[in-house]
């Protein structure tokens, strides 16, 4: 067994081996905090983002739950005493701590009862029938978690001293290295002392949101690490025994959490361009498909409309299931199938939906998956775009239609 030792600095790491990760960190952070988005994108992003962290930091700790029981937990209009488990509990504390971590003002200092407060938020109402919310392991109260088996610190003087003397640091020390290594500082130390009887990953991973938040990462650009951690599990927690093993020596766990960061940001950024590259297409198919002149052209245009509607909500789909989900906008004409494909091939002739040709075989036409042409505002015009709808080929010259 691993025993705790004080550290004698609560900040050690190489700065020299650190430097590159900290550099991709904060250049993935200052691309994603300007870029420019729209407010109801975010919106929705970070409450996917929360629910991301949230599902993450809970089953770091073992908690099981499918995607609707996890569903069912964060819902605000389910009440506590509907939900059937202790995993789904701890999820909902978890919500609604980092609901109010993000309400908190930015110059709240890292106080020991800011620590204290989260702790008692992540455990009021699921694990306080064996853990006391906010308050510190008592003289012989201790825990031993990890693999290899580590001690956290002895509880009593010992754990308060290491408590105290961390949370002094995060005023002091901490202020001298960048914001970024200060979070994963913190989430470290809170991980290895492990002051409470429970929830102790829980309450570092919250504490590191916390400061990551003041770091540059705002509400709108709130990345889930817990959801990283979960994904890399095994590592996680080999590089925090291995930072223990050493002596407390940060370096391995600061590469590897701002690696994290740097992937986090990444993802965020790569959604939200793909909701600006979703609207710029909206805006241009409106646009185009509204300079249609005859009648027949716009009545077909309507429906063709539909279905970039349709396949703009998801990254691909079956011909089967575009037909399926196309069908009630075909419902009142006589060949309703043929009409769907059709004009969905119209659609990949006019370049603003990609095919995926499943079978050389003509005949297998209804096994091909289609997908919207983010790039096509960028690759047509209006005038273009009246040329290819003038010149496009009947219904009956397609060969699955002959």
């Amino acid at each position: 067994m691993i025993r705790y030792e004080l550290p004698k600095r609560w900040i050690l790491y190489d700065a020299s081996a650190v430097m590159a990760a900290l550099v991709e960190a904060k250049s993935a952070v200052q691309s994603l905090t300007t870029l420019p988005y729209q407010k109801s994108w975010v919106e929705a992003l970070q409450e996917l983002q929360l629910k991301r962290e949230v599902a993450g930091t809970s089953r770091i700790e073992g908690a099981e739950f499918t995607e609707r029981e996890l569903d069912e937990a964060v819902r605000p209009d389910v009440s506590p005493e509907a939900l059937r488990t202790r995993s789904q509990r701890q999820a909902r504390a978890a919500m609604q701590a980092y609901r109010w971590i993000g309400e908190l003002p930015t110059d709240r200092p890292i106080s020991t009862d800011l620590v204290r407060e989260v702790h008692r938020r992540l455990v009021t109402g699921c694990d306080d029938d064996h853990c006391p919310p906010g308050i510190l392991r008592e003289r012989d109260y201790n825990v031993t978690f990890g693999i290899p088996p580590h001690r956290g610190a002895e509880g009593g003087p010992v754990c308060e001293e290491a408590f105290n003397g961390l949370l002094q640091s995060a005023q002091t020390e901490f202020r001298d290295h960048d914001p970024l290594v200060q979070a994963m500082a913190l989430h470290y130390h809170l991980a290895a002392m492990h002051p409470f009887l429970d929830g102790n990953g829980r309450t570092a991973r919250a504490m590191e949101a916390l400061m990551l938040r003041r770091a540059g990462l705002t509400d709108r650009a709130f990345v889930a690490m817990s959801n990283y951690y979960y994904d890399e599990k095994p590592a996680y927690l080999r590089i925090l025994g291995e930072v223990r093993q050493g002596g407390h020596d940060l370096t391995p766990f600061l590469i590897f959490a701002l690696q994290g960061i740097r992937i986090q940001c990444e993802r965020l950024t790569a959604e939200i361009r793909r909701h600006m590259q979703r609207a710029l297409f909206r805006d241009t198919m409106y646009s185009l498909f509204n300079r249609l002149e005859t009648k027949r052209k716009r009545v077909i245009g309507e429906r063709q409309v539909e279905l970039l509607k349709i396949l703009l909500e998801f990254d691909e789909l079956t011909a089967v299931d575009l037909m399926q989900k196309a069908a009630v906008h075909y419902a009142p004409l006589k060949h309703s199938g043929n009409a769907i494909f059709r004009d969905v091939y119209s659609l990949v002739e006019l370049g603003s939906v990609n095919r995926t040709q499943a079978l050389p075989d003509s005949l297998a036409f209804f096994m091909d998956r289609f997908s919207i042409n983010l790039n096509w505002p960028q690759e047509i015009d209006e005038g273009e775009f009246l040329k290819r709808m003038k010149t496009m080929p009947k219904g009956k010259t397609f060969k699955f239609l002959s």
